[in-house]
């Protein structure tokens, strides 16, 4: 809103600028306004670049991810990327559903749908109970998939879909810049009316007091113009070019800290987003933790052990 307000004084301040004083001395105003929108889009706009470039780094390492698929009767090592319905997925402990598909076969099969389900409790798969989701582990036994649906089809694809679908909201920052830009726009547009409106009377008024109120030339004219700039130069100055400024530098300087901590951020407004929570709620196994027990302490003979032991996973 603040970008839309300052563009609209940008194109009215180059205009009656140039008009006043002639080009290059009348478009100073109007072209600063102009230099301070560019580079709030450029400062932007090459902090998200730099942000997909790193992502795309990390959708490549995921791609290189392969699993065993027997196809037209030959078993063979492909991307999941490149599975199709009707192919049989050779399933291990520790592999990932890469698509939705019905067990045909295998040993003491329990998958993890925690991912999906929020559940850390294992779900045993038999002929019974055969349906596979994506996007779930198989944290013990081996078994057959056939693969019914990939890609954005499946329940995870789903999933991801419905994330997806509320668009770009505006961050707490950003409805507050919007609610102070219009307010200040509001504002000054009013005191702008009304300077032009008093300054239009008085010209009236020396008029009538000249009798001269029917004829008007093109000094008149000229004045009206002025006065028109005068009104212009009001709202310019009541809109702060410098604030869009402020805060996408210091948004990319939030972003730069992130990167240095290894902390990826895809778009610019996310760290504002992120800094503006108060509470976040998330379940325990899975996301906190990382889903396996481990032993801290131990206790011999009624005396509590303060030595670490070694990890078991």
């Amino acid at each position: 809103m603040t970008l839309m307000i300052l563009g609209v004084c940008a194109l009215v301040s180059l205009s009656v600028g140039i008009i006043m004083e002639g080009w290059p001395k009348g478009a100073h105003d109007g072209l600063g306004i102009v230099a301070s929108i560019l580079l709030v889009v450029f400062v932007t706009a090459t902090s998200d670049y730099k942000q997909s470039l790193q992502f795309k780094d990390l959708d490549k390492e995921k791609k290189k991810i392969s699993i065993q698929v027997t196809r037209n009767g030959l078993r063979q090592k492909i991307s999941i990327y490149d599975l199709l319905p009707g192919d049989i997925v050779h399933l291990s402990i520790g592999d990932q559903v890469p698509a939705d598909g019905l067990f045909i076969s295998g040993f003491s099969l329990l998958i993890n749908e925690s991912s999906l389900t929020g559940e850390s409790e294992p779900v045993h798969v038999d002929a019974t109970n055969p349906f596979l989701l994506s996007g779930t582990k198989v944290q013990d036994g081996s078994c057959k998939m056939l693969v019914t649906t990939v890609g954005m089809r499946t329940q995870w694809g789903k999933l991801m879909a419905t994330l997806s679908e509320g668009g770009d909201d505006e961050t707490p920052l950003q409805v507050k810049l919007n609610g102070v830009a219009t307010i200040i726009g509001k504002i000054g547009l009013f005191f702008a009316i009304v300077t032009f409106a008093v300054l239009v009377e008085g010209l009236f008024r020396r008029k009538l007091v000249e009798g001269s109120h029917w004829n008007w030339s093109g000094d008149d004219a000229m004045e009206m113009l002025e006065f028109f700039a005068v009104a212009v130069t009001i709202v310019v100055v009541a809109v702060p070019e410098g604030l869009p400024l402020a805060v996408t530098l210091s948004l990319a300087f939030a972003m730069k800290k992130m990167m240095n901590d290894k902390a990826l951020v895809r778009h610019l407004a996310a760290c504002e987003t992120m800094g503006s929570a108060t509470t976040i709620c998330s379940d325990k196994t899975g996301t906190l933790t990382t889903n396996h027990m481990t032993v801290v302490s131990m206790h011999l003979w009624g005396n509590q052990g303060s030595e670490q032991l070694q990890e078991y996973s």
